[in-house]
């Protein structure tokens, strides 16, 4: 079995296909590496079937010959929490099928690298949660947060939450999904959050177009190394 880490934001849309991006395509120029996306909802249709963006841009960025089905096991229309949007298109979601999924990847490849959906408490079906998830694959958890005001407390409960059901939190990442000025609390936020969740920080990233960018290669490269994946 290769490694495997497991990504999670603090909210929705902080950029954490971004980050699993960049992490993706540093890691690939060093060894083999897979994504998986287990579930991910707000698919638009193109050619009568779901469109998974997200995973297709890992799978993409990847390089590895598997079909979507292997990295993405279930895909969801309406742009909701899976459990809901599961619910209202009648979809089935069984954990089993996502872990079975999981292990035959981490069973070809050196490192997977799985990308949950929203924050940490999102559930997958009923009272299933990512959380639940992250426990019964045993994976390290790498937290994409936001950098502004509030990101303390979005990012110490997310902290909290994952270390009292056992989890390793390996680190955070702070991700600009919009360009702007950088204000005073965002100066001074990874600080606080380091020294309060006892946590590492491993980066920041600037607000970027496209990881695939060569300039945008090192800060990757960096936190890659800072997780001990390469």
């Amino acid at each position: 079995m290769g490694k495997g880490l497991f990504i999670t934001g603090t909210d929705t849309g902080v950029g954490k296909t971004v980050v699993a991006e960049g992490l993706i395509r540093a890691i690939k120029a060093r060894m083999s590496v897979c994504p998986m996306k287990p579930i991910e909802s707000g698919c638009r249709l193109k050619k009568g079937e779901l469109f998974p963006h997200d995973a297709v841009t890992l799978l993409k960025a990847s390089g590895a010959y598997e079909t979507l089905d292997a990295v993405n096991p279930y895909r969801l229309h309406n742009p909701l929490a899976p459990s809901v949007a599961a619910e209202i298109e009648g979809v089935k979601i069984e954990k089993k099928k996502i872990i079975t999924a999981y292990k035959r990847l981490s069973g070809k490849y050196k490192i997977t690298i799985v990308e949950g959906a929203g924050g940490i408490m999102v559930p997958l079906y009923k009272k299933y949660l990512f959380l639940d998830l992250a426990v019964d694959l045993g994976l390290p958890l790498l937290i994409v947060s936001r950098p502004g005001l509030g990101t303390i407390n979005h990012t110490l409960l997310t902290i909290d939450a994952a270390r009292n059901r056992g989890l390793d939190v390996a680190g955070i990442v702070f991700n600009y999904s919009e360009k702007r000025r950088k204000l005073l609390s965002e100066r001074t936020n990874p600080e606080v959050i380091e020294k309060l969740g006892n946590v590492p920080v491993l980066g920041t990233i600037p607000y970027i177009k496209s990881p695939a960018h060569r300039n945008n290669r090192k800060i990757f490269e960096q936190i890659t190394k800072a997780l001990h994946l390469l």
